[in-house]
């Protein structure tokens, strides 16, 4: 059996990668979602299991004590989001193809562990303006993240060159169709 292929996107906070990984999802395109942990606390519906693995930050640091995680990062003071070592091993060995939405230094770690098999995508907004539009309209966060957002944002952007390829978001429909092109060849790749 031929093992699975991981797709990496990512992107600063207000880009529209979980936009684009959803219209990914939609179409009939053989891929499945890695449900990313996390210690941040539920927003809105998510769900434990299906949006975010929710854990204590003192559970997420003894998974990383337990070498858990393919790749974590401490995004924020004990905010910590990581991708478990089980959501890839079990599904590649299986031959399915995953999906990460994952943060820009998590999404880099997954390429390096994994630089033959991993399409790494980097979203980014038209503009550092844009972004500061999407993140305050959003009205889920207080000003005080936003202004760490944005920070951590400008850092993030630096990174976009070491991605496989970096999609502007500047159009939804446009860019949907590009990752969709572009996911669909790296699969079809031998």
């Amino acid at each position: 059996m031929k093992r699975g292929k991981l797709i990496v996107v990512s992107a600063p906070s207000g880009s529209g990668k979980t936009t684009l990984v959803r219209a990914l999802l939609s179409q009939r395109i053989p891929l499945t979602f890695s449900i990313s942990a996390t210690s941040r606390l539920p927003r809105g519906n998510e769900q434990n299991g299906k949006d975010y693995h929710f854990l204590s930050a003192a559970d997420f640091k003894k998974k990383i004590k337990e070498n858990a995680f393919v790749e974590f990062e401490e995004v924020y003071p004990d905010k910590f989001y990581g991708t478990l070592r089980s959501e890839v091993e079990e599904k590649v060995k299986a031959g399915q193809h995953i999906i990460f939405d994952v943060d820009v230094v998590g999404g880099l770690n997954i390429k390096n562990q994994f630089p033959d098999q991993t399409l790494a995508l980097f979203i980014k907004a038209p503009s550092f303006k844009d972004l500061e539009k999407r993140l305050r309209s959003r009205s889920t966060e207080s000003e005080t993240l936003i202004d760490e957002r944005l920070t951590k944002a400008k850092i993030e952007l630096e990174y976009a060159p070491k991605f496989d390829r970096i999609i502007i978001n500047d159009d939804l429909q446009r860019a949907e169709q590009e990752i969709c092109q572009l996911v669909t060849a790296f699969l079809d790749q031998s």
